[in-house]
């Protein structure tokens, strides 16, 4: 598929909607918080009503992932994830347009001790995130305790790509695209942590078929290439919302022992296990909105329909 040919001028009418989107997000970003949180809940209900084919794309990752769950769970959980993750707009504005400073106190961090063991070896640390709806505002929420570098991809749209990396680059020590491996390597090896989010499905070549939720998902396996060309230590990192919308949990689990086994299948089987027991806590805040089961093993069929 051809990319979009966007103007060189961001004063271009083609980028008036994009101005918009981020002038909205600056003022949502300064709305009362439960303000904030009811305009989220909004947004998320209008697209599960009208957004027919994401929809449809969570329904069939969450009938896949929860075999055990009924029509009717299911179907609950799909709109509990659309206002979850209408909610995350707002708090992904947040994250990108205000001081973190003004939210510590809605975030309590448990595990701290782990990440600070991990960056007295003195070998940089490589973060494992979790694509949750809180990602963003959970970067932001990261920085009051400890600097990091975060790896992102760049978004095809190059004026909302300059507002995006602009404010990660705010929250992070640098941003650094998912392509520039050497880049990733080098900040590592000079000490720094990389936070590093590997659920997400980026085609065959990049990965392995390896089980999620039960489901054989192409995995990344630039996770154990990371870890094993740095030697640092490998660090589990879970965020989410609590309950009443109001403060939030940071979580350092310790680093993975024996990591990396030299197994490709192996390492990312045990990266999946992780993100899967995150996901279980919180599983309506989880990115189900993408398709997670895009690649399929050889010989079988789309999992999505049409």
């Amino acid at each position: 598929m051809a990319k979009h040919v966007f103007p060189d001028s961001f004063a271009h009418p083609r980028y008036w909607p994009t101005w918009l989107a981020i002038g909205l997000m600056r003022l949502g970003a300064w709305l009362p918080w439960r303000l904030k949180m009811a305009v989220g809940r909004l947004i998320g209900l209008c697209a599960w009503r009208f957004a027919r084919s994401r929809r449809r794309i969570t329904e069939t990752n969450l009938a896949l992932c929860f075999p055990e769950l009924s029509e009717e769970e299911r179907s609950r959980l799909v709109r509990e994830t659309f206002i979850a993750n209408g909610k995350g707009i707002l708090e992904t504005a947040t994250g990108w347009c205000r001081d973190p400073e003004h939210l510590r106190h809605r975030v309590t961090f448990k595990g701290e001790e782990h990440m600070t063991q991990a960056l007295a070896q003195g070998k940089g640390a490589l973060i494992i995130g979790v694509h949750f709806s809180t990602l963003d505002l959970g970067g932001a929420l990261h920085s009051l305790f400890f600097p990091a570098d975060v790896v992102y991809r760049a978004h095809d749209n190059p004026l909302f790509e300059r507002f995006m990396t602009r404010a990660r680059r705010r929250i992070f020590g640098r941003a650094i695209d998912r392509h520039d491996l050497r880049g990733v390597v080098r900040r590592i090896k000079e000490g720094h942590a990389v936070w590093y989010s590997p659920d997400q499905d980026f085609g065959r070549d990049a990965s392995v078929f390896a089980p999620f939720f039960g489901v054989e998902a192409a995995t990344l396996k630039l996770t154990a290439k990371i870890a094993r060309m740095t030697g640092a230590p490998v660090m589990p990192l879970i965020f989410h919302r609590n309950p009443g919308d109001e403060t939030y949990m940071l979580e350092y689990l310790p680093a993975l022992e024996g990591f990396p086994s030299g197994d490709d299948v192996a390492d990312a089987t045990r990266i999946n296990g992780l993100i899967e027991d995150a996901i279980r806590r919180h599983p309506e805040q989880y990115l189900w909105l993408h398709r997670r089961f895009k690649t399929r093993p050889r010989g079988e069929t789309s999992l999505y329909s049409k």
